[in-house]
């Protein structure tokens, strides 16, 4: 499965969820299958999707759909850490998806340690319900079953290395992402006093 093959799958899936996205290749293909305003790009922000997710995930009332971090194994071995603070914080309306290349993917395929570190067996060990998908079947497959299930998800995609060919860079201002995912926040779920 490549990642745009992926993300068009989750973009089939999330319409009305909170969706949050790791930066770089992620982030452009995403945008290119569909650039909605529930998408919060997080650009130059690398290694923060979990964790910004788990804080929605915290913040909207509990009968919103699940908020959906979409992460790289890179990315998640730059911050780690998410997968002990969602495990111990335990929100029952996080799903974090891993799209597993074991590289980093745009910065010229330099292999990342997802090769001989099993992510999806540290989400376990930090308390996480986790499926794992290798065809677009099984990730719809999975999503949709992780979606039942109380406390953090984790969906462990493996995808193939490469970038889609002739996407463009992202150019949206970041402050101008943040207020647009804010405002459709805003009025599809409620928040928090203090998220708001």
């Amino acid at each position: 499965m490549k990642r745009i093959e992926a993300l068009e799958t989750l973009v089939s899936l999330t319409d009305q969820h909170p969706v949050v996205v790791t930066c770089a290749a992620t982030s452009r293909e995403l945008a290119s299958v569909k650039d909605r305003d529930n998408h919060l790009y997080l650009l130059d922000a690398m290694g923060l999707a979990g964790s910004v997710a788990t804080g929605l995930a915290l913040t909207v009332t509990p009968s919103a759909p699940k908020v959906v971090a979409i992460e790289g194994d890179g990315s998640l071995l730059m911050n780690p850490n998410v997968l002990t603070t969602g495990g111990y914080l335990a929100p029952d309306n996080l799903l974090l998806v891993l799209l597993d290349n074991r590289v980093y993917g745009s910065t010229g395929a330099l292999p990342t340690y997802a090769s001989k570190i099993d992510l999806e067996q540290l989400a376990v060990s930090a308390g996480w319900t986790t499926r794992a998908a290798d065809t677009v079947q099984e990730l719809k497959a999975a999503f949709r079953e992780l979606l039942t299930v109380p406390g953090p998800a984790f969906l462990y995609a493996r995808i193939e290395t490469g970038n889609a060919p002739g996407i463009a860079k992202l150019l949206i201002d970041p402050v101008a992402i943040t207020i647009r995912f804010t405002h459709w926040l805003r009025e599809n779920h409620a928040v928090a006093e203090a998220a708001a």
